[in-house]
């Protein structure tokens, strides 16, 4: 990334990167540290210029188009106590990559990305492991507890073609989960309104209500395991914790949920080895952004999942 001086004039080119990208977020990529409110103010006053030519916040750039940026200064990013040191992350946890895309098999209590009190998360690891790298985005999320398939951009056309497959449901994507309680219908289609809200703590919930956003999930029954149920999800839509407030809604919460799920039982189960939530992105399968190749790509259970999921097995069997 060109370097921002905050006592001259910058003027920075265009490349693959910036190529169909806002000019307000082209320069909020480049001003780490600026405030949105300045960055709209140089450029209603036409202190930014794109070709030389004033243009709004929404102009969408194009390679080659040289835009400059006037001396600005960049706050410090604040010293953070207690943060340890970065260390490679992912060197073993490419499932899949291209010049366009990354797949990646992220592992659980890790966000996707910082804030909240998260100073890294794998979109700003990932960023850290390759400096190299002109552009790496998130395509989507997982939940910090989620483990599995992430799709990465590497470069903006591959990016806003996700986007685009993952709207009109051209991609496949599929989650095992283990569940409370005795599941029975061999495939269940769920469609429920889901709604965000904040706890008086400020924290983000989802709750089954009318008016909420439409959700629909795809169920499958893998394997019962007495109190227990293993199933197949495939996302229809992608809504925030979708699986998760649709399987509590139906009685069946997922183990470990520390949100939706069975406290009590969460607590029995962790002294018998599950530390984490039960759901893992396993399987996604999509044509290539770009070349249109057909792509299955799939995440093994994690050892800690399949260490759990085993014992149940055992104990299972000797129950009948």
């Amino acid at each position: 990334m060109t370097k921002i001086g905050k006592n001259s004039v910058s003027l920075v080119t265009v490349d693959e990167g910036g190529e169909g990208q806002r000019v307000d977020n082209f320069l909020a990529r480049h001003l780490k540290g600026v405030p949105k409110s300045h960055i709209y103010r140089i450029l209603r006053s036409g202190e930014v210029r794109v070709d030389s030519k004033r243009v709004e916040a929404t102009h969408r750039l194009q390679i080659g188009e040289v835009v400059r940026i006037p001396p600005v200064r960049v706050a410090a990013p604040a010293e953070k106590v207690g943060i340890a040191p970065a260390v490679p992350r992912f060197t073993d946890s490419v499932v899949y990559e291209d010049d366009a895309i990354i797949a990646l098999d992220k592992p659980a209590g890790m966000a996707v990305h910082g804030g909240s009190g998260v100073s890294r998360g794998v979109i700003e690891q990932l960023r850290w492991e390759r400096p190299q790298a002109k552009f790496l985005e998130l395509a989507h999320r997982l939940d910090r507890e989620t483990s599995g398939i992430l799709l990465i951009g590497k470069k903006r056309s591959a990016l806003t073609k996700l986007h685009e497959m993952m709207r009109e449901n051209h991609m496949r994507k599929r989650y095992l989960t283990l569940v409370k309680g005795r599941w029975t219908e061999p495939k269940k289609r769920v469609e429920l309104p889901l709604k965000k809200y904040d706890l008086p703590n400020g924290e983000k919930r989802v709750a089954v209500e009318a008016g909420g956003q439409h959700s629909e999930t795809i169920f499958r029954l893998k394997q019962q395991l007495g109190d227990f149920t293993l199933l197949e999800a495939e996302l229809v839509t992608g809504r925030t914790h979708q699986l998760r407030v649709q399987l509590a809604h139906l009685g069946f919460p997922i183990v470990g949920d520390d949100k939706y799920g069975d406290f009590a039982l969460n607590k029995l189960l962790q002294k018998r080895g599950l530390k984490r939530m039960f759901l893992h992105s396993a399987e996604t399968a999509l044509r290539h952004p770009l070349t249109g190749e057909p792509l299955k790509l799939i995440a093994p259970l994690p050892q800690e999942l399949q260490h759990f999921l085993d014992s149940l097995k055992e104990a299972h069997a000797k129950a009948v």
